[in-house]
């Protein structure tokens, strides 16, 4: 039996009592029920974005991503498109809504938020899980007071009905999916009717095709970690009921200071490499927003949970270690993408002496979510150093669209002034 308590911890940011009492309660339950032997990798992650934007994005990520375009699912209301690697990596599933008076409740979750109500349709939900028994799995979630939807919600959300989905969370807002597969067997989604939609095909294979012509289609590899940006009274909580749902361990919190923010990173007990199921993180502030005024601290993070609300930041993908040209690899792929007109926010930063290199992109249009490049040198297993992920913060402080909010902000109060 798995005993996750027993993993090394990393980190200097310090946890509450609470926190650390219910991490090993919390962690110790899970591993003798055994939903940690039944809960596994991530299968697959969920994005929906608005109408007319779904073609444009998976061609986006057929460049900037080593995913291939696989089928589309088309049910009621949306399309569904599926993107793969091979079968030891997640799956995107890229939803479409095909009426943008579509309503519902992740809408919801968007309309209240300055950017996130301009694309309301537009958001990331969340993972899907692989178990071993879906039945067990979903009474023992049920004991410890997780709520999941209906087979009938399911159906009029229209995601998989293979799935069971938990309700999404007050913290993240995201949701979390569990679905049952034999390691021996192909993942197929229940869903709608199955194509190849000629749209996205050919878009796809036109951005395959410029992939190999920049000579980056073998250096980027698949989701190294998912980052998530919360309010900083729920970082503690929402790491604990991603530990309860899934079988994930505690890495470690490091402590920004120079961003007033903790990043917190959480990983897979089943697998050491994050390309088999990506790392999950949490990024907090570590005082609320209504303190700056008093302070004076930055406060990157909390002003995009603000804006956009509680949800994925960025998704990381790792790059070959190695030169291309007498570059770095991620020198080599970053300077290719931006030569087709992708915006990056800063210049690559770390080094082979600090074990790493890493940089953001600018937010997609059709997802918001920006895109990380991370190159790892030798054997280094971190995530970030210090200096780089203040950096990074910093520049993702910066980004276009919240700018521009914070710009017509000061317009609108000295007009009331």
């Amino acid at each position: 039996m798995i005993n996750s308590t027993t993993f090394p911890r990393h980190g200097d940011k310090q946890n509450s009592p609470f926190f650390e009492e219910y991490l090993t309660r919390l962690l110790q339950e899970r591993d003798r029920c055994g939903l940690t032997d039944m809960i596994d990798q991530i299968e697959a992650i969920m994005i929906t974005v608005d109408p007319g934007h779904s073609i444009r994005y998976i061609g986006e990520l057929a460049l900037m991503t080593p995913y291939h375009y696989l089928v589309t699912l088309e049910s009621k209301s949306h399309w569904t498109h599926i993107l793969r690697v091979d079968m030891n990596s997640p799956d995107f599933l890229v939803r479409e809504v095909k009426d943008r008076r579509t309503r519902g409740i992740f809408r919801s979750l968007n309309e209240v938020y300055p950017i996130g109500a301009r694309k309301p349709n537009s958001r990331y939900m969340g993972e899907i899980l692989r178990v071993k028994n879906m039945h067990n799995v979903v009474e023992c979630q049920q004991g410890r007071e997780f709520r999941f939807f209906s087979q009938e919600e399911i159906r009029k959300l229209e995601l998989p009905g293979n799935l069971a989905i938990v309700k999404p969370s007050p913290y993240t807002h995201n949701i979390v999916g569990y679905i049952e597969r034999p390691l021996d067997q192909i993942r197929t989604y229940a869903l709608g009717i199955s194509s190849i939609n000629p749209e996205v095909q050919e878009v796809y294979l036109a951005a395959k095709e410029l992939q190999k012509k920049l000579r980056i289609e073998d250096l980027i590899l698949p989701i190294d970690h998912l980052a998530t940006r919360i309010y900083s009274q729920n970082r503690e909580v929402a790491i604990l009921e991603w530990l309860s749902l899934s079988s994930y361990y505690y890495w470690g919190s490091y402590d920004i200071s120079d961003q007033n923010s903790s990043t917190n990173v959480t990983k897979s007990t089943h697998y050491s490499s994050e390309i088999h199921s990506p790392a999950k993180v949490f990024t907090a502030n570590n005082t609320p927003y209504f303190v700056n005024h008093l302070e004076q601290l930055p406060s990157p993070t909390e002003t995009f949970v603000r804006n956009y609300g509680p949800r994925l930041h960025h998704i990381a993908l790792a790059v070959r270690d190695g030169e291309t040209d007498a570059r770095e690899n991620i020198e080599h792929v970053v300077s290719q993408i931006a030569a087709q007109g992708r915006d990056f926010l800063l210049d690559v930063i770390g080094s082979r002496d600090q074990g790493l290199k890493q940089i953001f992109s600018s937010a997609s249009q059709h997802s918001s979510l920006i895109i990380e490049y991370v190159q790892r040198f030798g054997d280094f297993q971190g995530f970030f150093t210090k200096e780089n992920v203040a950096e990074l913060t910093h520049a993702a402080g910066i980004e276009e669209e919240l700018l521009e909010l914070q710009a017509s902000s000061r317009v609108e109060h000295s007009e009331v002034r």
